[in-house]
Order: structure tokens, then C-alpha cells, then sequence
């Protein structure tokens, strides 16, 4: 199984070999501001190199966003990353489900995805991410795969599962896998590895490192395993923290 882990972008081969990682996740812009991916030197490494990469698209992107002045420039950013993706052999781009207005059903994001999928060619698999939030935020609720894929499963698409998101959702991690592979009749693309520091339904998005969170540690060894999917850890403390979480889930998985 192929483990590895968020890193930063500058040295991600020096930061895989520091952690022992067979994969690395990488932002190719800061992941705060509108502004386009960064043309990488060391294209040619990267896509020699037997490490896979993945890319994570800025936090600023929402493409179910009602706000035109947004969800614009999301759609253009997201073409954008994967793009420089594309030019790197990374396995996929990871983006978040966004949110709706405080007042619109949550089916309207379906659609503004749809269209946002249809205003680029994904020459990389655009991997959508559950989230932690709640109220009018689009894929907090597992069972929303089934209608986005509606929406979009004719697109290059995969799902990438966060178990740090599904437990602070309220979402029963037990089940979790064969729900979402049952509503879009496809297999887990990746695994984001975290333990959470809160508690269950807390709806906050906080990473723990393995056996430092409060998941029950069998319940997050046995969802990681039922996904059998790569494995990003997005998990604190450095190399150190994350050199033990791989090593941990190779000697549990």
C-alpha cells in the first residue's frame, strides 16, 4: 500500500526520503491567495522520480460558491492547477466540496460543479474531498457523493476520503467507505490519514497525529484499510510526526 504525506512543495523528493514516504501532496501555489501555480524546475525529477505526487488545490476554491466573484475565479484556479499537474505526472488534484449560500439548498452546488467540470479538459483526476463543516457546506454529508456523481461522474473524477473530516462530520466511519463507493459506483482514489483532536460531530477541522486523536484507533486502522487506497498524511509535527505516523500504518495496515 502506498503511504506517504503533505509536504512542502520546495524539496518534495528530499521531504518523501525524510519521511520514508512512497507519496507526497504538494500545493503548486499558495494555497491562500488567487493567484496561479508557480512552473516548477525540477519537472523532469519529479516525473522520473518512483515517488507518486499528488497535488492540493488553494483553500480559496469553491465551485459551488453563489458568488459570481468567486466561483469564477475558482473554476479558472482549479483548470489552472491541474494544468501544473498534468505537467508534473501527479495522480490527481485534490479540492474541497465548497459551500452554498447560507441560504440555498445544497443541491445547487451540485449543478455549479458540474458546470465548473465542464469549462476545463481534467488531464488529472480532480479528486473530491469530504469536509468537516456543516449547514450549507456540500459534502460534509457523505450521502451528497451520490447526487454530485449525478452531476459529474461522467467527468475525470475520484473521491478522496478524509478520515479526520468524516469523524468530525458525524459521519459513521464504520460504513463510510461502502456508502461512498456504493453511490458512485467507483473506488476510494485516495486516503487523507488523520486522527482529529476533537471529538465526534464536533464539525472542527483539527489533525492529530495516530494514537494522539481521539478516533478510536481500530476504527481509523479499519476504515484506511476497507478504502485499500493510497494514503496522504496530513498530519502536525514535521517529518518526525509524520515519519511515525507512515510507520505506523505500514506496521497496522
Amino acid at each position: 500500500m502506498i503511504i506517504g504525506s503533505h509536504v512542502s512543495p520546495q524539496d518534495p523528493l528530499g521531504e518523501a526520503a525524510a519521511r520514508g514516504a512512497d507519496a507526497v501532496q504538494i500545493f503548486m501555489s499558495n494555497p491562500q491567495q488567487w493567484k496561479p501555480p508557480i512552473p516548477r524546475e525540477d519537472v523532469d525529477e519529479l516525473i522520473a522520480s518512483d515517488i507518486d505526487i499528488y497535488v492540493h488545490a488553494p483553500y480559496l476554491i469553491n465551485l459551488a460558491s453563489p458568488n459570481n466573484r468567486v466561483r469564477i475565479p475558482s473554476r479558472k484556479m482549479v483548470a489552472q492547477t491541474v494544468a501544473a499537474a498534468a505537467t508534473i505526472g501527479a495522480k490527481g488534484v485534490v479540492v474541497h466540496g465548497g459551500s452554498v449560500g447560507a441560504d440555498e439548498d445544497v443541491e445547487v452546488g451540485f449543478e455549479r460543479w458540474r458546470k465548473a467540470m465542464d469549462s476545463f479538459d481534467a488531464e488529472v483526476p480532480v479528486l473530491v474531498e469530504n469536509t468537516a463543516g456543516k449547514g450549507n457546506t456540500v459534502m460534509q454529508d457523505l450521502n451528497n457523493y451520490g447526487p454530485l456523481w449525478e452531476a459529474i461522474g461522467g467527468y475525470n473524477v475520484g473521491v478522496c476520503l478524509d478520515t479526520c473530516h468524516t469523524w468530525a462530520a458525524g459521519a459513521d466511519l464504520e460504513t463510510a467507505v461502502d456508502l461512498i463507493t456504493g453511490l458512485t459506483g467507483q473506488d476510494i482514489a485516495l486516503v487523507h490519514g488523520n486522527d482529529s483532536r476533537d471529538e465526534f460531530d464536533s464539525h472542527r477541522d483539527r489533525h492529530a497525529n495516530f494514537g494522539e486523536g481521539l478516533i478510536p484507533p481500530d476504527l481509523l486502522l479499519s476504515v484506511i484499510r476497507a478504502a485499500n487506497a493510497p494514503i496522504i498524511v496530513e498530519t502536525p509535527n514535521g517529518a518526525e510526526g509524520q515519519s511515525a505516523d507512515i510507520a505506523y500504518l505500514r506496521a497496522n495496515i
